[in-house]
């Protein structure tokens, strides 16, 4: 079986208050069974969520597990940055997911430091040599804030070619896309493990919300298939395992190095389609 021979990791989010801290522990704990490459956790833009992810960064580290903590860089100066890493790599952090971030409301167009994912890896790079593993984020839909797709290939590519030792995609529901993407880049000239990212559907409304936010496509078949079970969260918890659990198979079947799950801090769904690919 192909599944269990290829490593899979776990994004969470950070939590404001101590019950969604336990709770978040107890997920990670049903999770860790998958032996995960590693789990990671978002930050907010700005440093909107600094203490939350140091906090979520220390307890994975804790129980034992290797830490990705997300690190947004604009409008952070080099110094600042520089501060957190020296503090991630005392705390023995290896991986690090570095992003340009959103850019924080309020902020205008003369913000001062960094402004791009590619300046960020170069930082890290020439600072750190090789210390950290640094995963960048890859968009096999285009990043809804490009111009154009070539342009957001460009982009990637600039990353790459910066120092990045691999990528994480965003969510998608159409594997083409992603092998279409890793194609794209592979023709320019970048070979590093390309990881799609996995988002399970529990709920149509917020899937809808967020892909209408970040840019990524629900098909159309299966928006109107969604639609059409309204309240009905059983038949729509179970065609979304079906469609997910099928597109992981095929990705990790046609060359997939991992996958990397979006977990909303929830285990269920996530470990469902963990246990249909035989891990």
């Amino acid at each position: 079986m192909i599944a269990p021979q290829k490593k899979l990791s776990f994004e969470f989010f950070p939590t404001r208050t101590p019950e969604g801290r336990a709770k978040q522990i107890i997920t990670r704990k049903q999770l860790s069974q998958y032996n995960p490459e590693f789990f990671s956790c978002t930050s907010g833009a700005g440093g909107s969520t600094k203490e939350g992810t140091m906090q979520a960064i220390t307890d994975i580290l804790n129980e034992g597990i290797a830490a990705a903590p997300h690190l947004p860089c604009i409008g952070e100066t080099p110094e600042e940055i520089k501060e957190l890493l020296n503090t991630y790599k005392d705390m023995g952090v290896r991986h690090i997911v570095a992003l340009r971030g959103d850019i924080p409301s309020g902020v205008g167009v003369g913000m001062s430091g960094l402004r791009y994912a590619n300046e960020l890896v170069e930082l890290i790079k020439n600072e750190y040599g090789d210390y950290f593993h640094i995963e960048v984020a890859a968009y096999p839909e285009y990043h809804p804030q490009s111009r154009s797709a070539e342009d957001d290939l460009n982009n990637f590519v600039r990353k790459a070619k910066a120092g990045a030792d691999s990528a994480i995609t965003q969510y998608f529901y159409n594997p083409d896309a992603y092998f279409r993407f890793v194609d794209d880049v592979q023709g320019r000239g970048v070979d590093i493990p390309i990881i799609p990212g996995i988002m399970p559907i529990a709920s149509f409304s917020k899937l809808a919300r967020f892909s209408d936010t970040c840019g990524a496509e629900i098909p159309r078949w299966l928006r109107l298939k969604l639609q059409s079970y309204a309240d009905d969260t059983a038949s729509i918890k179970a065609l979304a395992l079906d469609v997910v659990t099928e597109m992981c198979e095929r990705l990790l079947r046609e060359g997939a190095p991992s996958l990397h799950f979006y977990t909303l801090n929830q285990a269920g769904l996530v470990s469902t389609i963990c246990q249909r690919l035989g891990y």
